[in-house]
């Protein structure tokens, strides 16, 4: 059993809630009340009682909240010791799960490539909030995340990297009426809609586009949330809905002609992309060369622009 199951019943039980554990571990209500639920059908047991205002530990819950602190005492004790005894390099990424599919593989191909005496590289999909959180608490060692403009990076070294291109895409089979790849919002709002969660920059700027247009998520026929993007495109490509998602995602299929990518009219259609360090780290070593190929990747004949927010 992965230790991240008796990690989030501690959190959950020192918490009281479900949503304050979500908070503390960076993950949905949803992902914790699945990994409680696996806990209690691998035990066959009831282990929380959700009657009242505050979690409660049952019979059985006293006993594995026990043993769960010592295992994972003895697994930070282990750490500890591993670390201490051979200093290895290490690096943790955090990113959003678009610039993940889009340019993550590249990215750690070129940096291997050259650093391939790394023993510990940890790479994480997160949304740009959770992103900034868990950098702040120093549980990665660089964040690149697509976000909306206006978001506060106080306290850290920022690079701003070129614009992120946002597009409605369809599969081409679908025949959507546009003029050179402009349509109107009333061509769209009665077809089922693929969105990310709550707290996703692409969702948060495509709410803010429905509203100055005076629409909302309910005008459309259906709203499918995941936050599995391969399912997202795999769906659009068959024809069961549209997007609203990054060019670069989508460059490979906008190119052989198996989608269409449109503006919208009255639409903004950018969000900023940017690679995020805390102030400490920023003369490390191996960060700077991880950076380097970030910047490689992504934009190689832009240099991006250092934004210092940590005075």
């Amino acid at each position: 059993m992965e230790t991240r199951y008796l990690n989030t019943l501690v959190a959950s039980v020192e918490a009281g809630t479900f949503s304050k554990a979500a908070e503390i571990l960076h993950i949905t209500q949803s992902a914790v009340s699945q990994r409680i639920k696996f806990l209690e059908d691998h035990f066959g047991q009831q282990l929380l009682d959700r009657s009242g205002q505050r979690l409660a530990l049952t019979t059985a819950g006293k006993v594995v909240f026990s043993k769960a602190k010592d295992i994972l005492d003895k697994e930070r004790e282990l750490l500890s010791c591993l670390q201490a005894s051979n200093a290895k390099k290490r690096l943790s990424i955090c990113c959003t799960p678009t610039f993940g599919m889009a340019y993550l593989p590249q990215v750690l191909n070129d940096f291997l490539r050259v650093h391939s005496d790394m023993n510990d590289l940890k790479f994480i999909f997160m949304q740009p909030e959770e992103a900034l959180s868990g950098l702040r608490h120093e549980e990665f060692d660089l964040a690149v995340i697509e976000h909306r403009l206006d978001l506060d990076f106080d306290g850290f070294d920022r690079y701003s990297m070129p614009d992120d291109e946002m597009l409605v895409v369809a599969a081409s089979s679908v025949a959507l009426p546009n003029v050179d790849g402009t349509i109107k919002l009333e061509e769209l709002k009665g077809r089922r809609l693929f969105a990310r969660r709550d707290g996703c920059s692409s969702k948060e700027l495509m709410r803010k586009n429905l509203s100055t247009c005076g629409y909302s998520f309910d005008d459309f026929e259906g709203i499918i949330v995941s936050d599995d993007l391969r399912f997202t495109l795999q769906s659009v490509l068959a024809g069961d809905g549209i997007a609203y998602v990054s060019q670069a995602l989508v460059s490979d299929y906008l190119a052989s002609g198996e989608l269409v990518g449109l503006r919208v009219q009255g639409f903004d259609h950018t969000r900023g992309r940017s690679v995020v360090v805390l102030p400490q780290r920023s003369e490390d070593v191996l960060l700077k060369a991880l950076l380097e190929s970030v910047f490689e990747v992504v934009s190689p004949l832009w240099r991006p622009k250092l934004v210092s927010n940590s005075a």
